[in-house]
Protein backbone atom coordinates (compact mmCIF):
# COMPACT_ATOMS: atom_id res chain seq x y z
CA UNK A 1 0.00 0.00 0.00
CA UNK A 2 1.35 3.28 -0.71
CA UNK A 3 1.32 6.31 1.53
CA UNK A 4 -1.40 8.81 1.91
CA UNK A 5 -0.91 12.18 -0.46
CA UNK A 6 -0.96 15.54 0.71
CA UNK A 7 -1.64 18.03 -1.72
CA UNK A 8 0.44 21.17 -0.40
CA UNK A 9 1.15 22.41 -4.16
CA UNK A 10 -2.57 22.40 -5.07
CA UNK A 11 -3.21 23.93 -1.07
CA UNK A 12 -0.84 27.03 -2.53
CA UNK A 13 -2.20 27.67 -5.48
CA UNK A 14 -5.80 27.66 -3.84
CA UNK A 15 -3.57 30.11 -1.04
CA UNK A 16 -2.66 32.11 -3.18
CA UNK A 17 -5.53 32.88 -5.62
CA UNK A 18 -7.36 33.75 -2.68
CA UNK A 19 -5.06 36.06 -1.20
CA UNK A 20 -5.05 37.56 -4.78
CA UNK A 21 -9.18 37.80 -4.62
CA UNK A 22 -9.43 39.07 -1.03
CA UNK A 23 -7.03 41.76 -1.74
CA UNK A 24 -8.90 42.81 -4.75
CA UNK A 25 -12.16 42.33 -3.14
CA UNK A 26 -11.06 44.37 -0.07
CA UNK A 27 -10.06 47.44 -2.22
CA UNK A 28 -13.39 47.41 -4.15
CA UNK A 29 -15.15 47.36 -0.91
CA UNK A 30 -13.46 50.31 0.53
CA UNK A 31 -13.83 52.09 -2.44
CA UNK A 32 -17.37 51.78 -2.25
CA UNK A 33 -17.43 52.93 1.35
CA UNK A 34 -18.69 49.15 2.42
CA UNK A 35 -16.12 49.15 5.65
CA UNK A 36 -17.39 46.43 7.09
CA UNK A 37 -17.23 44.11 4.04
CA UNK A 38 -13.58 45.18 3.43
CA UNK A 39 -11.99 44.83 6.63
CA UNK A 40 -13.93 40.96 6.31
CA UNK A 41 -12.02 40.15 3.06
CA UNK A 42 -8.86 41.89 4.81
CA UNK A 43 -9.14 39.59 7.69
CA UNK A 44 -9.69 36.83 4.86
CA UNK A 45 -6.47 37.27 3.04
CA UNK A 46 -4.71 37.87 6.40
CA UNK A 47 -5.19 34.10 6.89
CA UNK A 48 -4.39 33.48 3.41
CA UNK A 49 -1.28 34.86 4.20
CA UNK A 50 -1.00 32.83 7.26
CA UNK A 51 -2.08 29.37 5.12
CA UNK A 52 1.47 30.43 2.35
CA UNK A 53 3.60 30.56 5.42
CA UNK A 54 2.56 27.10 7.05
CA UNK A 55 2.27 25.80 3.41
CA UNK A 56 5.81 26.97 2.45
CA UNK A 57 7.50 25.65 5.80
CA UNK A 58 5.70 22.09 5.20
CA UNK A 59 6.97 22.27 1.41
CA UNK A 60 10.77 22.89 3.07
CA UNK A 61 10.95 19.80 5.57
CA UNK A 62 9.56 17.61 2.62
CA UNK A 63 11.94 18.43 0.39
CA UNK A 64 14.30 18.01 3.25
CA UNK A 65 12.81 14.96 3.98
CA UNK A 66 13.00 13.53 0.40
CA UNK A 67 15.97 15.32 -1.33
CA UNK A 68 15.50 15.43 -5.15
CA UNK A 69 12.03 13.88 -5.02
CA UNK A 70 9.11 16.06 -7.81
CA UNK A 71 5.58 16.55 -6.57
CA UNK A 72 2.79 16.87 -9.26
CA UNK A 73 -0.10 19.64 -8.05
CA UNK A 74 -2.16 16.85 -6.21
CA UNK A 75 1.20 15.83 -4.45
Amino acid sequence: MGHAYSALNLRLALAGFGLVTMVVFAGLAFWADLVWLGVVCAVFGAVAVVDLFVIQRRRAARRREQPGARHSLFE
